[in-house]
């Protein structure tokens, strides 16, 4: 029987860097392309690569990207006879393949039914203990009543998580220490994932304390034949998303990876499984591993295992999708040297991850590492979407060759304009327990202090040596030997250095609360600046922030605000009037106060929500509400006012 589905153009339903990367496979194989946009993604750059674009709604992801019946129409009018779905938005929503299959269309990724029985956490657990799977010991949560639950967590034994069934990215899953948390627990993640899911069930599982994640590549063909790629570690995480991932992992010898491998190869072939898929798995300090879930789509720290192999896992999922059988078995899949990833996100790690949104006035990855993106000067990060806009990809031939790397296109990168992870992500790779390769999921919360360190010290330094960068140069044979001042801020602090400019280059800065600081400027080129400070020899990069500029150097990215012309604005005019001010460009999702009513310091009145990440905002005073500015829905740009109230 003929089982083969050729198509000639293919619509990749996604968004940014993985809409880019699935293009360049496909128009490399003769595809022709088609893109979906939303109304904020008009410009992007996903839709001028596409051979084809179509607007598909509004900025929202459920006025667009999460519409199917739009999705397929786009693909008949255009001609598009094969549909990828990249990974997040519909990749994993079993409405997706049942619509392809409905309207003759052929859908890059496994059945309806596959991504169905493997979505529901619960479902796959029981079809991998059927399968021979090791699991982690737990309830499925058939009787979802809270003291039925709770029985069965005394069972299970504390600690254990509390995880929602559907849906994943760390929402609707608490850590419970002890019963008699238990019930706020539950109720905390229940009432999360019925928001983000639709669906409150949860089950319970024993918790592995500071595992290791670690999770194995399969590919399948419809013929029953399955490969693995071997395993990736992305133990490196905050609030269960990831952060780094790397492969091989540091844990993983090649006996344990031939046992991870095989199981997961019975596993896809136990359920019919077809496409690319990855089994995610927790590893304890004895090498045990117990299956957490299946991912039934491609991941987006595929290109590791793409680095290590040499294979393009794009390239094998559209050959599959089309009816070609697995180009190669087992004993081919070879692995060579070491690939770590980074996730480049628009957040701002000094306030809480913050999402940030506007527009990326400089983008220049490194030249030396593979970089995932979707971006140019002047791209527009809206506030709509997940926070990662690109990932930074290093390999070498050994894990310390890659790391070194990483670490060096990091602080070649130029993202400036948008506050992002960068500084947060060079910490991360430079630590010398990730450097020792021992990191587990408990590395980021039990090194904050020197990966999310106090960022005052670093600010004020920086400030000074910024004025000394911009106010003195090497080209001057001219004294001025009078103090100009410049006024800056940065993370609502505030800066007033004081810069004395010699001749050739050489100046002295004077600052309240911090030591003099004698630099001397050597050359200029475009953006980068060389200057001597101590006796030690420095390069710099000086760029164009949204509110000022932005200096790069030693691995961190400090952007300030140029205040030096601004007014003076009193204490109380910064936070203590009342005025509610939204932190960042996003949605309002609720508004819980009125005029009139009575509040207190650190009561809620706003919710707002940007990047998949709700951010409730707070009165700064006791008082009355005089005024509110907005409406659940509505869309709100950072800085304005969204509520005032009459302080006491």
């Amino acid at each position: 029987m003929d089982k083969k589905t050729p198509f000639k153009k293919l619509l990749v339903a996604n968004r940014g860097e993985i809409a880019v990367r699935v293009m360049r496979t496909a128009r490399a194989m003769g595809y022709r392309t088609v893109a979906v946009y939303s109304q904020a993604d008009a410009g992007a750059e996903h839709v001028a690569l596409a051979d084809q674009a179509v607007c598909i709604g509004g900025n929202a992801p459920a006025d667009s990207y999460l519409r199917i019946d739009r999705i397929i129409q786009a693909a008949q009018d255009t001609g598009a006879d094969a549909i990828h779905p990249g990974y997040g938005f519909l990749a994993e929503n079993e409405g997706l393949p049942a619509a392809c299959a409905a309207a003759g269309i052929v859908f890059v990724g496994p059945s309806a039914q596959a991504i169905r029985s493997m979505g529901d956490k619960a479902g796959a657990k029981a079809l991998m203990i059927d399968a021979g799977v090791p699991c982690v010991p737990g309830c499925q949560g058939d009787d979802q009543s809270p003291d039925t639950l709770l029985e069965q967590a005394r069972r299970i034994g504390f600690p254990l998580m509390i995880k929602a069934t559907a849906g994943g990215g760390g929402r609707g899953m608490r850590l419970v220490t002890d019963d008699s948390s238990f019930a706020d627990h539950l109720i905390s993640a229940k009432s999360e994932a019925k928001s983000a899911f639709g669906n409150d069930v949860v089950l319970l599982e024993k918790a592995i304390i500071n595992p290791r994640h670690v999770e194995i590549q399969i590919m399948a063909d419809r013929y029953g034949n399955a490969i693995h790629c071997g395993e990736r570690d992305c133990s490196v995480q905050r609030r269960h998303q990831k952060v780094i991932e790397e492969a091989p992992s540091p844990a993983v010898d090649a006996d344990l990876r031939a046992r991870m491998g095989a199981a997961s190869v019975a596993a896809v072939q136990a359920i019919g499984y077809e496409g690319a898929g990855t089994f995610e798995y927790l590893l304890d300090a004895d090498g045990n591993f117990y299956f957490m879930e299946m991912n039934t789509r491609l991941q987006v720290e595929h290109p590791v295992t793409e680095a290590i192999t040499g294979l393009d896992l794009v390239e094998l999922q559209l050959r599959v999708a089309a009816g070609e059988t697995l180009p190669l078995t087992q004993d081919d899949v070879q692995f060579r040297g070491h690939a770590i990833e980074v996730r480049l996100c628009a957040e701002d790690p000094a306030a809480g991850f913050m999402p940030q949104s506007g527009v990326l006035n400089t983008w220049r990855p490194a030249p030396d590492l593979r970089v995932e993106h979707g971006l140019r000067d002047g791209a527009e990060i809206p506030p709509y979407y997940d926070s990662m806009v690109a990932k930074l990809i290093s390999y070498g031939a050994t894990r310390e060759d890659a790391r070194r790397k990483l670490l060096a296109g990091l602080a070649e990168t130029r993202a400036f304009g948008v506050r992002t992870n960068q500084t947060f992500l060079s910490a991360c790779l430079a630590h010398p327990v990730f450097a020792a390769g021992q990191a587990t999921t408990g590395f980021i919360a039990e090194n904050a202090d020197a990966v999310l360190p106090d960022p005052a010290q670093a600010d004020a330094r920086g400030a000074m040596i910024l004025a000394a960068l911009l106010r003195a140069g090497p080209d001057t044979g001219l004294n001025h030997d009078f103090p100009t001042p410049l006024r800056l801020s940065r993370n609502d602090a505030e800066f007033v250095p004081q810069v004395r400019a010699f001749k050739y280059g050489a100046c002295h800065v004077a600052m309240p609360d911090a030591p003099d600081m004698d630099l001397r400027v050597l050359r200029r080129a475009g953006q980068e600046v060389a200057f001597e400070l101590n006796d030690s020899l420095h390069h710099a990069v000086l760029g164009q922030g949204a509110d000022g500029p932005v200096l790069q150097l030693d691995g961190q990215v400090l952007d300030y605000s140029d205040l030096t012309f601004a007014p003076t604005v009193s204490a109380d005019a910064a936070g203590g009037d009342g005025k509610v001010r939204a932190t960042m460009n996003g949605a309002v999702v609720s508004v819980d106060v009125a005029v009139g009513d009575s509040v207190t310091a650190g009561q809620k009145v706003v919710v707002l929500e940007a990047m998949k990440m709700e951010h409730t905002h707070i009165s700064t005073v006791d008082g009355i509400v005089s005024a509110v500015h907005v409406t659940a829905g509505a869309q709100v740009t950072a800085h304005s006012i969204v509520v005032e109230v009459d302080p006491a």
